[in-house]
């Protein structure tokens, strides 16, 4: 009886190996830990041994030491990023990973969208035919976000598995940056293109031409182009047609490439459309106008846990965030309301491409595409008050 116990740990202690190291790969992993256990069962050997599988990965952590190490050598992909660093963040105790006890995400999106119209049809909206930009509706008191909460409460949502601190979010540094351009129409120094091009609204659905976010950058593009006289590429590769999650890494080399081929360009946009619960809506009246309400993203290649991430780097993360703010700052004075808190995340997302680069959530599923059309007037005029140092 010993001498079979003994034959079975051997046998499945043999086989496990040679299966993960001839695979090399997680399907080697997958044989290893569920086709055995019915090989086991089909032999006749005992209910231990089917268990006894499961203790393979700690006798050989040849597969887990490869995956990791896979990670750590991804270059920027949303989901490669965010595998990597969940990894990182389950193996801190329950609680550990928030270094201050705070609301929950979907609580400040909650409580941010409090000044949204509901999902409910109400009223019929007057609509205006065309879009005048606003004249400054209030003031901002600077004064006042020189004390960092102040200026974070204010302005920005902070993910809970980041951080930022004052060395980052300081008020003088935001705004000493120079985010202007010699405007010149003759070459490209504006590039709106999309990560997620599949994104639609309520009453369409992405992916077709005109439609969705993509249709909402042609006519971004259009307005900066013919309102305020820049000159703009709206790229239109579609990287998440196969699926989101390796999005950033496809379209990583094809925007490198367009800012190679052309080096005039200066401004970077990433426009997405964001996802709510269904009863909120992103939208509100802007002049008798139904305009989604829209957010500024900023990636700071940290967490709590890990720090600083070394193969995420961003050597335009001050130009980004600066960026960021004085949009966000111009916003709050000519459209009060309409944009949301900035939202700070712990990754990269591509930003690291250019100093002036957006990363821009207009509306969400529930928006219609009137609503998001209607919000690209007040996003174009808020860019040009920054490029124009208006």
């Amino acid at each position: 009886m010993e001498s079979r116990i003994l034959q079975s740990r051997l046998m499945w202690l043999f086989t496990a190996l040679w299966v993960i190291l001839w695979a090399g790969s997680f399907e080697g992993y997958m044989t290893a830990t569920f086709s055995l256990p019915y090989y086991a069962m089909e032999k006749g050997y005992s209910e231990n041994d089917w268990y006894l599988c499961e203790g393979v990965r700690g006798v050989f952590p040849i597969y887990e030491y490869s995956r990791a190490t896979k990670y750590k050598m991804v270059a920027l992909a949303e989901g490669a990023e965010e595998k990597w660093v969940s990894e990182e963040l389950s193996k801190v105790p329950s609680g550990e990973e928030n270094d201050l006890p705070g609301p929950s995400l979907e609580e400040l999106m909650l409580q941010e969208n409090q000044v949204s119209l509901p999902a409910t049809p109400g009223p019929t909206i007057r609509e205006e035919e065309h879009f005048s930009p606003r004249t400054q509706q209030t003031q901002v008191d600077l004064k006042g976000l020189e004390d960092y909460e102040t200026l974070v409460s204010a302005f920005y949502t902070i993910d809970a598995n980041t951080s930022a601190g004052s060395e980052r979010l300081n008020i003088h540094k935001l705004l000493d940056a120079d985010m202007t351009i010699n405007k010149d129409p003759s070459v490209p120094q504006i590039l709106i293109f999309h990560t997620h091009s599949m994104e639609g609204y309520a009453d369409e659905n992405g992916g077709g031409p005109g439609a969705g976010i993509m249709g909402a950058g042609d006519y971004l593009a259009t307005i900066l182009r013919e309102t305020y006289g820049y000159h703009v590429i709206h790229h239109e590769g579609r990287y998440d047609v196969d699926g989101r999650s390796d999005a950033y890494s496809n379209a990583l080399p094809e925007i490198a490439k367009i800012l190679e081929e052309n080096p005039s360009i200066e401004v970077v946009i990433d426009l997405h459309r964001d996802e709510m619960p269904e009863d909120k809506r992103l939208v509100m009246d802007v002049d008798g106008r139904p305009t989604a309400r829209f957010m500024f993203f900023n990636g700071l290649s940290r967490t709590k846990k890990t720090g600083d991430i070394d193969y995420l780097y961003n050597q335009n993360l001050d130009g980004n965030l600066s960026f960021s703010f004085q949009m966000q700052l111009k916003a709050a004075e000519y459209y009060p309301g309409l944009t949301r808190k900035i939202y700070l995340k712990g990754y990269r997302y591509n930003m690291h491409l250019a100093p002036k680069y957006l990363l821009v959530e207009l509306g969400a599923q529930n928006n219609t595409m009137e609503e998001a059309l209607n919000a690209c007037g007040p996003l174009a005029h808020v860019l040009d008050l920054v490029l124009s140092g208006t």
